[in-house]
């Protein structure tokens, strides 16, 4: 297995830190500005600008890294259905979610057809 390394061999600020901004843009889909204010309590000044550079330079190859470090979903998953109002209009929400709790698949449908409903969950819940 191969691990992907970040190169932040350019930029004036230490990797740590620049790593550090680039997961709370790409991990908490914060905004720019907000991050800013988060960095500059910590005592690093930094403007948002740079901080939009680094995350367009690294934030693709982070998510990766993030997506890769997450667990699989487990072999025991549930099926949810359940009637939402939305605008004043009947919408069945089905869910497939591990044992876990995480959600892997949610499926909108303004008519109920619980077979088709039911495959598409079934089919994004079937680990690879």
């Amino acid at each position: 297995m191969q691990t992907e390394i970040i190169s932040y061999k350019r930029p004036w600020f230490p990797p740590r830190i620049i790593a550090h901004v680039v997961w709370l843009c790409v991990r908490f889909n914060l905004s720019l500005r907000e991050v800013q204010e988060m960095m500059l309590a910590r005592g690093v000044d930094v403007s948002y600008e740079t901080i939009r550079r680094w995350t367009v330079k690294f934030g693709p190859l982070s998510a990766h890294v993030l997506r890769r470090r997450q667990p699989r979903p487990s072999d025991i998953w549930h099926l949810d259905e359940v009637v939402v109002k939305i605008a004043g209009r009947s919408y069945w929400l089905w869910r497939a979610v591990d044992q876990h709790g995480v959600v892997l698949k949610e499926i909108l449908q303004s008519r109920r057809d619980k077979r088709a409903g039911h495959c598409q969950v079934v089919e994004a819940a079937l680990p690879l």
